[in-house]
């Protein structure tokens, strides 16, 4: 089975892991022979915690996304629109998708106990990951929806942290 998708697309994928694989290899060796790194209640409270993170970060990829594949008419790339999505969470915020993505670093990171990768790497990584929205990610569905989506940029933020957003992000319906 061959999934039809953009180059775009697949190197921001790419780049994702690599970031994921880079920052957690870089922290585990920083880390290896600290005493934090050796505690065992921080690791369990540390993973519990990721868990819960990356729980919410695929939870709200998964709810993005269910929404914005009503922009999809005909046959098109995965993960590409070609009608803007407004409704759902998209009333909320222009990027709930990659709002809930910008977490894994963070929950990745707290999965794995690193204390740099959680305080250094992961913030880094999620900054990272935000102004690539904001280059490309904006860049490119300006350029496909001009004057539709100049009007709702104006009256829609990039992200939110409404409680009555952040609960249609994060919940299934």
């Amino acid at each position: 089975m061959r999934i039809k998708t953009s180059s775009s697309v697949v190197i921001r994928l790419i780049l994702w892991l690599i970031l994921l694989m880079g920052g957690a290899i870089y922290s585990l060796a920083h880390d290896l022979h600290t005493p934090l790194f050796g505690s065992v209640s921080f690791h369990l409270f540390s993973a519990l915690l990721g868990f819960m993170v990356m729980f919410l970060a695929f939870r709200a990829a998964a709810n993005g996304g269910k929404e914005l594949s009503k922009g999809r008419v005909g046959d098109i790339p995965r993960l590409e629109t070609n009608r803007l999505v407004t409704t759902g969470i998209y009333t909320c915020m222009r990027h709930p998708m990659l709002f809930g993505l910008m977490l894994l670093p963070l929950g990745w990171a707290l999965l794995l106990g690193s204390p740099t990768f959680i305080t250094l790497i992961a913030p880094l990584e999620m900054l990272f990951i935000f102004m690539i929205v904001i280059i490309f990610e904006e860049m490119e569905v300006r350029k496909k929806f001009p004057e539709t989506y100049a009007d709702y940029a104006r009256r829609v933020p990039m992200v939110t942290f409404k409680p009555a957003c952040l609960k249609k992000l994060f919940l299934t319906k």
